[in-house]
């Protein structure tokens, strides 16, 4: 079983994805973007390989206007062997990568207009995944699309558009059930006529379900017989409704104590699970630490250093309370998360922020200037009066990590969450 993440890599340098506006989609500007969101993408790679993350979903972005007419760059030529040592490490790491068009890509519109583009949009993903020398087990993941009065007709100008695709992108193609129109039943309807494997996605089905008599575990083995021999393990997709906002929203964070009862109920192997939550890779390292049996105490000691000052600034007991589990040896992946997530989930307070400040403060203040040392106590005051946001004092500590080498700061979650 692989657990992965989808297209943005928080807290890791120089990986995230870059445009620009149409106006200055100039070649030269697109050359150099391209060249970068690719150096971008390596780089996400080459972390997804030390963190033993082997799935992952690379961004539409990755090639600015890749398909429109505005980008006329042969970019899959002039980057041949940059993509294929990308492609390279990904075989060679067993991880497997996938891409997800998106709202607009809409095979079964009732507009042609819209089909050509949703047409040219998955050639341009497939473009993405022969270029880096994948085979068909590396999947595109589409919608079904819009109802337009008539669920059914709509569902047959899928099928009907869907048999009009080159054949390189049909072999790349998996179906997803959405929240609002087309559930699970409906798409391995549509799956079944057409051998195309289904991705069960919970969170869709707990808003749009097909039959609430069938729990998710039963869909799941039924969306299981959809997948061939070339098209690799069963992959799904994972979330948790966010309790702030709508519904449909993802969660900031995966509840560790909720996906180790669904993880348990699973009872296989052979399924690779795509989690889409908000804190994208930190979620996914948390996630495969708690199903590795007998975490190694070293990594969680890892993941400690980046979260330290984050717990201490919002919830200081259970800092304690972790420090003393680490000191007694006495500390399972699980328990150690749960306690985390107890101190995303408070508020924290003036008292418990300034501790936090005066904490990782005390790396810099024999080696400041006079200058940074007044300006850090000025704010930190200001802050303490409410007269100025937690975040002003933070973003000066940022700086200062920065310019004093302060490695361990800057790869910790503190100026992150």
């Amino acid at each position: 079983m692989a657990i992965g993440y989808a297209c943005k890599t928080i807290g890791v340098i120089d990986t995230t994805m870059r445009s620009c506006l149409l106006k200055d989609a100039t070649k030269d500007k697109l050359m150099e973007i391209i060249e970068q969101n690719i150096a971008a993408l390596n780089r996400i790679i080459d972390y997804n390989i030390e963190n033993n993350i082997r799935l992952f979903r690379i961004s539409s972005d990755l090639i600015p206007f890749g398909s429109s007419s505005i980008n006329s760059i042969k970019w899959w030529e002039h980057f041949r062997e940059a993509l294929k040592n990308i492609g390279q490490k990904i075989k060679d790491s067993n991880m497997r990568v996938s891409l997800h068009p998106g709202q607009y890509t809409v095979l079964n519109s009732v507009k042609r207009d819209v089909v050509a583009r949703a047409f040219a949009d998955l050639s341009y993903h497939t473009k993405i995944l022969d270029s880096l020398g994948l085979d068909s087990t590396h999947k595109i993941v589409l919608h079904i699309g819009g109802a337009y009065k008539d669920k059914k007709v709509s569902a047959k100008r899928f099928l009907e558009n869907y048999r009009l695709l080159d054949e390189r992108i049909r072999r790349r193609l998996v179906i997803e059930n959405d929240d609002k129109i087309y559930n699970v039943q409906d798409v391995l309807d549509i799956g079944t006529r057409l051998k195309i494997p289904v991705i069960f996605d919970n969170l869709h089905n707990e808003i749009n379900p097909a039959d609430e008599e069938k729990d998710e575990f039963v869909w799941i083995d039924l969306c299981r017989n959809s997948w061939r021999e070339q098209d690799g393990i069963q992959k799904i997709h994972y979330s948790q409704q966010s309790k702030q906002k709508q519904k449909g929203s993802h969660s900031d964070f995966i509840s560790v104590e909720r996906f180790m009862a669904f993880y348990k109920k699973i009872n296989r192997n052979d399924l690779d699970i795509m989690l889409e939550v908000k804190d994208k890779n930190l979620s996914c390292i948390k996630c495969i630490n708690c199903i590795t049996d007998d975490s190694d105490q070293a990594i969680l000691g890892k993941e400690w250093n980046r979260y330290k000052y984050t717990v201490l600034e919002r919830a200081p007991s259970l800092y304690t309370e972790i420090e003393n589990m680490f000191e007694k040896d006495d500390l399972s992946a699980v328990s150690f998360y749960k306690l985390i997530e107890g101190s995303l989930e408070s508020p924290g307070d003036i008292g418990s922020y300034t501790n936090a400040l005066q904490h990782v403060w005390g790396y810099f203040s024999t080696i400041v200037t006079e200058k940074e040392k007044r300006t850090f106590l000025r704010n930190l005051e200001r802050y303490q009066k409410q007269q100025a946001g937690v975040d002003t004092v933070k973003n000066k500590l940022k700086r200062l990590a920065e310019k004093y080498k302060q490695d361990h700061l800057i790869n910790s979650y503190y100026f992150l969450l």
